[in-house]
């Protein structure tokens, strides 16, 4: 159980970002998964008074707040026609409806859960975050960095031309994914995101140009088997790293054939 001496609604970012820099302190989000571990930690913060619950049209794409909900990202027609669906369906499974009316986009891509659906799609989408004190990351950077004592305040997702597909394996509707599955179809090339494998999410492009006269069910079995190729898989209580190689390469045959028929 997580247990604190001290509760703050945080009044600015540089009131949270000044009190996170005591390793004694944490930032809630959601809390959600922080309240599950036994942990004892000084002052607590919370970031609901900061205006940062917003999912807004900027130029260029779209912009979401740390706070803003996975139910957000599931309800809104704005991110569900950027992704033609993908964004609903990357999140419809994470536990239920009261669970994602709490957890938030900033928990999610800030903790880089090895299980995250969230971060797998984001990741192929190209998304950029930002943080208080360290400015615009892209998300395929911010990802293999150490935790940093800073505020993730918004993410960035560009709107380009092209189909997002995302797929998941679950040995039972709600539990944590076997393993998961983005892929972004641009006009500059595949962006194929393979998570819970079951370390976090990683990036594959398409540096064989396997895909580079179409997909076709030929292609996108050979990408799937250079994509299981070249990650790297471990093993736990859900599945065994070889049954998650020869799941990758169905789900990501799967990704892109969809992303085809959309076409």
């Amino acid at each position: 159980m997580l247990t604190f001496k001290q509760y703050v609604r945080a009044q600015s970012l540089d009131e949270a970002c000044d009190l996170c820099q005591k390793r004694s302190n944490l930032v809630l989000g959601g809390m959600l998964w922080l309240k599950m571990e036994d942990r004892a930690v000084n002052t607590v913060i919370d970031l609901s008074d900061l205006g940062l619950g917003t999912i807004e049209p900027v130029e260029g794409g779209w912009r979401i707040g740390a706070m803003a909900t996975l139910r957000d990202l599931e309800l809104h027609p704005g991110l569900a026609a950027l992704t033609g669906g993908a964004m609903a369906e990357s999140v419809r499974h994470i536990v239920g409806v009261q669970f994602r009316n709490l957890a938030t986009v900033g928990g999610s891509l800030y903790g880089r859960f090895g299980f995250s659906d969230v971060l797998t799609l984001f990741l192929a989408l190209g998304a950029v975050v930002h943080l208080h004190k360290g400015g615009d990351v892209p998300l395929e950077e911010y990802v293999t960095r150490p935790y940093e004592r800073d505020i993730l305040t918004h993410v960035f997702l560009p709107d380009q031309p092209g189909r997002t597909a995302y797929l998941a394996q679950r040995n039972i509707s709600t539990d944590f994914p076997v393993l998961t599955c983005a892929v972004a179809l641009r006009p500059e090339g595949v962006r194929c995101a393979i998570g819970a494998r079951p370390m976090k999410a990683s990036l594959l492009t398409d540096e064989a140009g396997l895909l580079s006269g179409g997909v076709t069910p030929e292609s996108a079995a050979a990408f799937a088997e250079f994509a299981a190729g070249r990650m790297t898989f471990g093993s736990n209580l859900r599945a065994s790293a070889e049954y998650r190689r020869e799941i990758c390469k169905v789900l990501v045959r799967r990704a892109l054939l969809a992303c085809k028929e959309d076409v």
